[in-house]
């Protein structure tokens, strides 16, 4: 048992209180007041500052943290795109085409319409008609739908609006309208883009049959969708992040599916 006095007991702690004689302060006086007042304004003052000083260091902290992580939760939309298109894949042998066209050559619909049952959206999938435009009043209900992973979360603005396209070039992974496959890609797929992260100015209707063409494309390494770059994914799935110094003349390559260049 411990031998410290308990604070419970009386005689412990006891301590004879005396009689305290009252005083008034009088005009001559110490008033301890009149110095308190001038001490307490300025440890306030010094609290603000102190405080602002402390805001201003942790609010760029705290927006590098929030960049990051939608950055991942971009990455994470690419990577989800690009499962989606090796599913497809496994299943038609073909990736799909850039768009489909009616028999005119008509624009019709996006790739990314023709994978939404490898997207977990089956359903939505079913409620579209494909003989009509993507746009056709027959197809409203679907076109004011959004798809959560069309939509970078960097990007702020309409649901409906995707950063995600391809590249739509003779020499690319989207030809347009006719469908190529992995076994075409001489340069190796983890050397050649299959579809991109696009600026602002660029962002079209999930829906719609548009993208960007290869010119577009090298013209993104000035891009600052996340400060400093944007996102593509590789022919093998992998998601990266390519700065905006790229080179353009690597850029180009790896956009090309049979170009024979040397990746570095």
């Amino acid at each position: 048992m411990s031998d410290s006095p308990d604070p419970l007991v009386p005689g412990n702690h006891y301590t004879e209180t005396m009689p305290v004689e009252a005083k008034v302060v009088g005009q001559g006086g110490f008033n301890s007041g009149c110095v308190m007042a001038p001490l307490l304004a300025l440890a306030f003052v010094g609290v603000l500052v102190c405080g602002g000083i402390a805001v201003g260091i942790m609010l760029p902290a705290v927006q590098v943290a929030r960049e990051a992580a939608r950055r991942m939760s971009c990455s994470n939309n690419m990577k989800q795109i690009g499962l989606a298109l090796h599913n497809y894949h496994s299943v038609y042998d073909q990736l799909p085409p850039a768009y489909t066209v009616d028999e005119n050559g008509n624009k019709l619909h996006s790739w990314r319409v023709l994978i939404l049952p490898f997207m977990e959206q089956a359903s939505l999938y079913q409620k579209i008609d494909l003989s009509k435009p993507w746009d056709a009043p027959e197809n409203t209900l679907v076109a004011s739908t959004a798809v959560s992973a069309y939509a970078c979360p960097s990007k702020v603005g309409d649901p409906l609006m995707t950063s995600y396209v391809a590249v739509v070039d003779p020499s690319g992974m989207f030809e347009g309208a006719i469908p190529t496959g992995f076994g075409q890609v001489t340069d190796g797929l983890a050397n050649t883009i299959l579809f991109v992260e696009t600026e602002h100015q660029n962002e079209v209707h999930w829906m719609s049959p548009e993208d960007i063409d290869l010119q577009t494309l090298l013209e993104l390494a000035e891009d600052d969708s996340h400060q400093g770059g944007g996102h593509v994914v590789l022919g093998d799935g992998a998601v990266k992040f390519i700065t905006n110094s790229i080179d353009v003349g690597l850029l180009k390559a790896l956009a090309t599916k049979d170009g024979s260049e040397v990746i570095q």
